[in-house]
């Protein structure tokens, strides 16, 4: 049989689906698993022999998605649709005229918005359950037997190259996010690095991807001693490397806590407008490594993240430096 998994967007998410599918190249080894997403992804799935990945763009067209739907549906048994956005169910409905079986994610999106918007409590499916529920109606049974990616021999010697060999501690620090929800406010981050990258025999190696954050880490890591950005200097494979180096990686609710899940790093990630409960905490991470502020009603107002804050003050990201650097 050969599946299509369609997961486009966004990293933290398609990096969310590593651990489920590795579980299902391992359990199925005669089964072909095709997983379509996002362009530069693909080093995530590149141990896995059944697994193959394909660049679709996030923003494809109607044009776009006929092309796919002529090219793929003589090869696909059945599709395994992760996204649920408009575009995919264009292609899931094309795909069922050809007579292909199709298995569409449940996301919850309403019990989220109660959640968000009306302050209905309790812990909701992780996404990590709701994408092995969404493989269990397609027959196909998975585990949770994941701990890390294999290690890759060539992105560790180009890391060796670059940074050299590993003395003392290696601590990460991922700072942004994409909304400002989610991020602390920068004299926090600053303060954070200032502290960590003073440690005695201490490097900080910053996090970070984007035109604008790029160049915002360089200049941090001019300021701070014993402190190098890595962000647009590396590709994927040599970053996870780089991950499975480190003591520890500081980071908000975004794409890096799930990154380092796949290396079996622990991450210290601080959590802003959005909550654990609504079911994005990374693969395996312990909750006594989830920084927040716990008193407020206001928590979480958002699933994903926010720019707006309805009082004005971001109550939500005032967490003290002190705070973090006491926990780790």
């Amino acid at each position: 049989m050969t599946y299509l998994i369609i997961r486009l967007a966004t990293l933290g998410n398609v990096a969310m689906t590593v651990p489920v599918i590795a579980s299902l190249s391992s359990r199925y080894p005669d089964d072909r698993f095709i997983i379509a997403s996002k362009k530069k992804l693909g080093a995530m799935f590149a141990s896995m022999p059944n697994v193959e990945f394909r660049e679709v763009d996030n923003h494809i067209t109607w044009q776009g998605i006929v092309q796919l739907w002529r090219d793929w549906k003589k090869e696909i048994d059945h599709v395994i649709d992760l996204q649920d956005s408009p575009q995919t169910r264009i292609f899931d409905g094309l795909m069922r005229m050809s007579g292909i079986n199709v298995t569409r994610i449940q996301y919850g999106r309403f019990r989220k918005w109660m959640t968000c918007f009306l302050g209905v409590k309790g812990e909701l499916k992780s996404e990590f359950q709701r994408y092995q529920d969404t493989f269990l109606k397609a027959g196909l049974e998975t585990d949770d037997s994941f701990t890390a990616l294999p290690i890759d021999t060539t992105a560790v010697m180009h890391i060796e190259q670059r940074y050299g060999k590993k003395e003392g501690q290696w601590i990460g620090i991922a700072p942004f996010a994409k909304y400002r929800s989610n991020m602390l406010p920068y004299r926090v981050t600053k303060e954070i690095i200032q502290r960590m990258s003073s440690q005695p025999n201490t490097r900080v190696f910053l996090f970070g991807a984007g035109e604008i954050e790029c160049e915002m880490l360089r200049q941090w890591a001019s300021v701070f001693q014993h402190t190098e950005s890595i962000a647009g200097r590396l590709q994927l494979s040599e970053e996870l490397e780089l991950m499975r180096q480190l003591d520890v990686m500081i980071c908000m609710d975004s794409a890096n806590q799930h990154l380092s899940s796949l290396v079996n790093l622990r991450a210290v990630s601080v959590w802003c407008a959005t909550h654990p409960i609504i079911g994005f905490k990374g693969w395996k991470q312990s909750e006594e490594n989830i920084i927040q502020v716990n008193d407020l009603r206001c928590r979480p107002c958002t699933c994903h993240g926010t720019n707006y804050c309805k009082y004005g003050n971001f109550a939500c990201r005032q967490i003290n430096a002190e705070t973090i650097i006491k926990h780790i």
